[in-house]
């Protein structure tokens, strides 16, 4: 992660900017070499704070999807999916320049992140799902694949966050983490209760989805039906996917929830259980790729 003055990194710039230099800022992004450059006075888009929470928002909506509308390009993002072509509906991929492997998945309707209601409804787009087939972004990054264990998903609480756009990290897991969950998977069930021991030092709720791509499961839903205190406060909650390999062999996902507390800035930050350097490809070079 980039550190600024908040704990979160989203691709985008720490300045403060006065609008219409945003714009005029935000139009001289361009992709190259199939990397995001952004030209920014000062600092890269790595190092995003609080000076304009909404600019996340901005480089997809206004450049990423009227890009592909415009030209079938969506630069600045690496994808841009619109569902039925309209640009409230559906996703877009973007490279943060923070790690050699980090991206994210962002909304293209306006969703200000794991709090937001919409994300309950019936008919949500499962984005987690869509976020786990983006880790091919990760697999080009690295020139191989990695198992389904060596990557996750996070989603950080609000008062973690830096951007009001709901958008997800999609990036290696780190080795010790891995360690941890391999180790103990086998002791998780369906619901959701305490890891039996802290991961990284902190304490999280855990449970396991058998799924091998969660097509029909969102961890969202997940989260706000099983766990009372969550769903009464989903804005306090960060979650954290991971792909794991079940008894059976079975394909899953091991799902992390943390709860934020006012007097502590080491909790609801689900994205520090991700590597954002990968070292865990060097430990799984060679071994059993994951193609699915």
């Amino acid at each position: 992660m980039t550190y600024c003055t908040r704990r979160e990194s989203s691709g985008l710039s720490a300045e403060r900017e006065r609008p219409h230099e945003q714009i005029a800022l935000a139009r001289r992004l361009r992709l190259t070499l199939g990397a995001l450059v952004v030209v920014l006075p000062l600092l890269p888009i790595g190092c995003l704070v609080g000076a304009d929470r909404q600019a996340l928002w901005h480089v997809v909506h206004d450049l990423c999807v009227t890009n592909q509308r415009t030209s079938g390009n969506p630069a600045p993002c690496e994808e841009v999916h619109l569902a039925r072509g309209e640009p409230d509906d559906g996703y877009a991929v973007l490279k943060d320049l923070l790690g050699r492997t980090q991206y994210l998945l962002i909304p293209t309707r306006r969703l200000d992140g794991i709090e937001s209601p919409e994300l309950l409804a019936a008919d949500a787009p499962n984005y987690w799902r869509d976020a786990w087939v983006a880790r091919t972004y990760v697999f080009r990054a690295l020139g191989t694949t990695l198992p389904r264990d060596a990557v996750g998903l996070a989603i950080n609480s609000v008062s973690r966050r830096s951007q009001n756009q709901l958008h997800i990290h999609i990036d290696c897991v780190r080795r010790s983490v891995r360690d941890t969950l391999i180790r103990f998977r086998g002791e998780l069930g369906e619901t959701w209760k305490p890891f039996p021991v802290p991961i990284d030092g902190q304490a999280f709720l855990a449970r396991r989805v058998d799924s091998p791509d969660l097509d029909s499961v969102d961890p969202f839903r997940l989260l706000a039906a099983g766990d009372a205190a969550a769903r009464r406060d989903m804005a306090a909650e960060t979650l954290v996917v991971v792909g794991a390999t079940f008894e059976g062999p079975r394909p899953g996902f091991i799902l992390l929830a943390q709860s934020a507390e006012p007097d502590r800035d080491d909790l609801g930050h689900g994205e520090d259980l991700l590597d954002h350097d990968c070292a865990v490809a060097k430990d799984v070079a060679g071994g059993a790729a994951d193609k699915r």
